[in-house]
């Protein structure tokens, strides 16, 4: 069945493009399952080679494996053996304008892409839930996979075994300002802060304020966002890692932000606006001037819910495109957003 499909596909491969967006997640008390797909890209090529070669195309990728430890090598290996192919040596372009540790999903964007390509590469052998199970398996969590996968707003939960979610379509003229510190922060080190055991009271106040936030998302209360995005699970605990995070965070509706929360781990911070604030400018200078007053640069970018999942695109061996070098036509994409 699928095993075959992947066998006759090795005989006349070709080359595979992916596009995937980036996501945040958490969106303040939905910890762990809640996600948002952003209009900020990676893209992967990929293509049966005689010998690995990663070619890796951009300023965002510094410290990136260039040889068979790359996690988007290994990821595609998990796809072919799954889908009973064999495939050991691949030439494989990687170009990221998603800033790697900054709570943007960098990692869920390239286990997503490698995993989408891979399977573009032996015939879709593999369906999209065994795609979306094996994401959530290896980030641990489905927000960010689940968004940059399925794109727009997925509410979903991981047990260990399963992966489930569903999908909502993000509300029209919300617009996310995205504050981006000029400073990583590791996932891990952003969990090591958070405590074993919370309060009850703590637990049913995220509970209540992720119920509420979902269902305002998926009605469009935009109105309900700024008390829905509370949290008291982690937020609180990773505010010392970020300096003008709570000011930020406790003030910015009264700049004209919808809400204001961290995205994912961190350090980048999120504040969701209706269309009418890009031009005003008021906000982005209130998050300036906050980390500025901090000692922290900051780029800020404008972005908007991205609605779809990645985009594939493949290129027969016959097509002149299929020679040219993996960092010429990854270059030659367009960015919907400068960085």
């Amino acid at each position: 069945m699928q095993a075959g499909k992947a066998t006759e596909v090795q005989a006349a491969p070709g080359r595979v493009i992916v596009k995937v967006p980036a996501s945040t997640a958490n969106l303040g008390p939905g910890f762990d399952s809640l996600g948002m797909a952003l209009s900020l890209y990676s893209w992967i090529s990929m293509a049966p080679a005689e010998k690995t070669r990663i070619t890796l195309v951009g300023d965002h990728l510094a410290g990136v494996s260039e040889d068979k430890t790359n996690l988007v090598y290994e990821v595609a290996q998990a796809v072919f053996r799954k889908a009973g192919a064999d495939l050991p040596e691949l030439e494989i372009g990687i170009r990221s304008d998603i800033p790697l540790a900054r709570g943007l999903g960098s990692s869920a964007a390239a286990i997503v892409g490698a995993l989408v390509a891979a399977n573009a590469l032996v015939g879709g052998a593999l369906t999209e839930d065994e795609l979306f199970q094996m994401a959530s398996e290896l980030e641990k969590h489905p927000d960010n996979v689940g968004a940059s996968l399925f794109g727009g707003i997925v509410a979903a939960s991981w047990d260990g075994d399963r992966a489930d979610y569903v999908r909502l379509e993000p509300p029209a003229g919300m617009e996310v300002l995205a504050a981006i510190p000029e400073f990583e922060l590791a996932t891990k080190k952003a969990r090591n802060v958070l405590p074993e055991q919370v309060s009850i009271k703590d637990a049913v106040f995220n509970v209540t304020h992720s119920s509420l936030l979902t269902a305002a998302l998926a009605s469009g209360r935009l109105d309900l966002l700024g008390r829905a995005m509370r949290d008291r699970l982690h937020q609180p605990y990773r505010a010392a890692l970020i300096p003008g995070m709570e000011k930020i965070l406790r003030e910015a509706t009264g700049h004209g932000a919808l809400g204001a929360v961290l995205s994912g781990a961190g350090p980048t911070l999120l504040l969701l606006a209706e269309t009418a604030q890009i031009a005003d400018g008021s906000l982005v200078a209130f998050v300036e001037r906050v980390m500025s007053g901090e000692g922290i640069r900051v780029k800020t970018r404008w972005l908007q819910p991205c609605l779809h999942g990645p985009q594939v695109r493949q290129v027969a061996k016959s097509d002149p495109e299929f020679k040219e070098e993996p960092q010429v036509y990854l270059q030659s994409v367009q960015s919907e957003v400068v960085v």
